[in-house]
């Protein structure tokens, strides 16, 4: 992968996303109650790409959830632009949407199987008043930006391969300019071919946008992160065991359960 993927030093002093130990808590009938996110704290830089890494049941797929308000934080408080948004809900989770959007693993679940790709993309468009004509200009564009070709907008999710279908995810979530994309595991459901296309897909947004989006880039795959984020979080048992440059965790692992993680796949 292009060296020049991996973003430069981030200046600015404010975070755009921060978990200050956060906790999240399941009850399970009839056992023990489940920790899964364990005193979680950590902040997103503005144009940054954040990576978190662990094993399957780690957290990480809780902390995505979290920062977009699918699941409610037990304890802590999670900041969105400065604003606490850890128990915001109804009309203003709309507004938060604005802000922070998500990128999912199997991206034909991600789209209404009875809807098109266009429908899909411009739905948020027409939420935040955009006529149909003014949203569908708006989707051929965001369509281009993607490296889809507009006829794309007519097709359903099933008629199209599986790499297409995250380039319209991904253009679905940048359809409101959030500051924030979460890509949980975005690329793992595919090919190394289709993988390799779809990480310089968001290499090249990260350049455009520059400080205005920050990625936290959630993955099993340590290579991949060490090629794609400046910085990553190690978990384990919902906790943040390891954090630092991916390139020094890698060649020189402080905690245990990092070793034996890099050393199960390099």
């Amino acid at each position: 992968m292009d060296p020049s993927l991996i973003d430069q030093p981030v200046h600015s002093a404010n975070p755009v996303l921060r978990f200050h130990s956060v906790t999240k808590t399941f009850s399970r009938k009839g056992r023990p109650d489940f920790t899964a996110v364990d005193h979680v704290s950590f902040d997103l830089m503005p144009g940054e790409c954040l990576g978190i890494i662990g094993e399957s049941g780690s957290g990480k797929s809780t902390i995505a959830n979290i920062a977009v308000r699918l699941l409610n934080a037990t304890e802590g408080q999670v900041f969105l632009d400065g604003e606490d948004i850890t128990v915001v809900k109804g009309g203003d989770l709309r507004r938060i949407y604005r802000k922070i959007q998500m990128v999912f693993q199997m991206p034909t679940e991600s789209f209404d199987p009875r809807r098109t790709l266009g429908d899909g993309i411009g739905e948020s468009l027409r939420n935040m008043g955009m006529s149909r004509k003014e949203a569908e200009r708006e989707v051929e564009g965001l369509l281009g930006l993607c490296h889809l070709e507009p006829e794309f907008a007519a097709r359903y999710p099933h008629q199209v391969s599986g790499g297409q279908c995250q380039r319209a995810a991904i253009a679905r979530a940048l359809a409101v300019k959030p500051k924030v994309l979460i890509c949980d595991e975005a690329t793992s459901a595919l090919d190394v071919t289709i993988q390799k296309e779809i990480m310089e897909l968001l290499g090249e947004l990260r350049r455009q946008r520059g400080e205005g989006l920050s990625i936290l880039f959630i993955s099993h795959d340590i290579a991949l992160v060490q090629q794609f984020c400046s910085r990553i979080l190690v978990m384990h048992k919902g906790r943040i065991v390891e954090e630092g440059d991916p390139g020094e965790i890698i060649r020189n692992p402080k905690d245990a359960y990092t070793r034996r993680l890099i050393d199960s796949i390099l």
